[in-house]
């Protein structure tokens, strides 16, 4: 049985904020909170049995609301960009916030990861809930968004979206944890990652999808270092943001990557529903508590501006339906 514990965490602009922690049998724990669902951290034992936090992130709630690298928040209402901050649906146009460049991401700066939600208990697990409003971020139709957080005992996290609608819209969840399995201030190139796709999502300079599907070629992770990737021209590290198309086995959970550090033996198995997931190595980190590149998202996600790609999975949800995918970290 999971013990969870609540702890007042401060106050935000929609109310007040808690720090729920959800310890297993086994003494292993992660700390979530109720601003942006955020997952705050993830302590778990290495080959020699020692607990360390294998997440990013901050020791107070003032280092999330000052945060601008979406630090294990939820990603909403559509994770990752939407070109030219724009999409037609059934016929109508909805303009967005432009808040990369041209374009939208992770929702706009007002997305789900800046937003207080309401929390439930279970014995299990906690289930955050948010109303997203018609038109709030420039998207349609009112939207309930239930997240749920389940920790096991034998150390699996499991993250549920289930939304419904009471308009057409899009939607596309994940959450945005940094992992650094070493538990040090150190950088994720021997970090060793394996990744379940042969293909990628071609994009432009700014991560813009072409709309091909395209052999990885040299970007396939078969096991090898991730520093063996990153670029160095200069003096400067160019890092990764490219969206890999999971190889699926089934219409259930599948496969998505294995994240492994050598150094502590700890390990890291993803799966998912999703049908894509999104590698994104931190070179963009920012701020004084943490450096560019030393954690890496594994996103699992619908892929970037599907709105725009009528060949892409589709992001759309009606009146009726209901949204429902899964993300499990397994850590061993």
């Amino acid at each position: 049985m999971t013990l969870i514990t609540c702890t007042p965490w401060g106050e935000t602009a929609n109310g007040p904020a808690y720090l729920f922690r959800l310890t297993n049998s086994t003494g292993a724990f992660v700390e979530l909170t109720n601003y942006g669902a955020t997952l705050v951290s993830a302590h778990v034992s290495d080959r020699d049995g020692r607990l360390g936090n294998v997440v990013l992130g901050y020791g107070s709630l003032e280092g999330y609301l000052a945060d601008r690298n979406y630090m294990g928040a939820t990603i909403g209402r559509f994770a990752n960009r939407i070109a030219n901050a724009a999409f037609e649906l059934e016929g109508t146009h909805y303009p967005l916030e432009a808040n990369d460049g041209a374009n939208t991401n992770h929702g706009g700066s007002d997305g789900f990861h800046r937003q207080t939600f309401r929390h439930e208990t279970a014995e299990d697990g906690i289930t955050f809930h948010y109303t997203s409003l018609d038109g709030e971020g420039g998207f349609p139709g009112t939207l309930q968004l239930a997240v749920t957080y389940q920790w096991t005992d034998d150390n699996a996290l499991l993250i549920r979206y289930q939304a419904t609608t009471d308009q057409p819209t899009i939607a596309n969840f994940t959450n945005h944890a940094y992992f650094n399995l070493s538990d040090q201030k150190s950088l994720i190139d021997d970090h060793e990652l394996r990744i379940c796709a042969s293909h990628i999502v071609e994009a432009d300079p700014d991560h813009i999808p072409t709309g091909r599907i395209i052999p990885a070629g040299a970007l396939i992770f078969d096991g090898i270092n991730v520093g063996k990737q990153i670029r160095e021209e200069n003096g400067s590290r160019t890092g990764l943001n490219i969206c890999y198309v999971l190889e699926q086995q089934s219409t259930a959970l599948h496969q998505a990557c294995q994240l492994t550090d050598p150094k502590t033996g700890r390990s890291l198995a993803m799966r998912t529903s999703y049908p894509g997931m999104l590698l994104y190595t931190g070179d963009y980190i920012s701020g004084d508590t943490h450096q560019p590149f030393e954690g890496l998202c594994l996103e699992c996600q619908f892929f970037p501006d599907s709105p725009n790609h009528p060949t892409f999975p589709d992001t759309t949800l009606r009146p009726g339906e209901a949204y429902d995918h899964t993300i499990q970290f397994q850590f061993s």
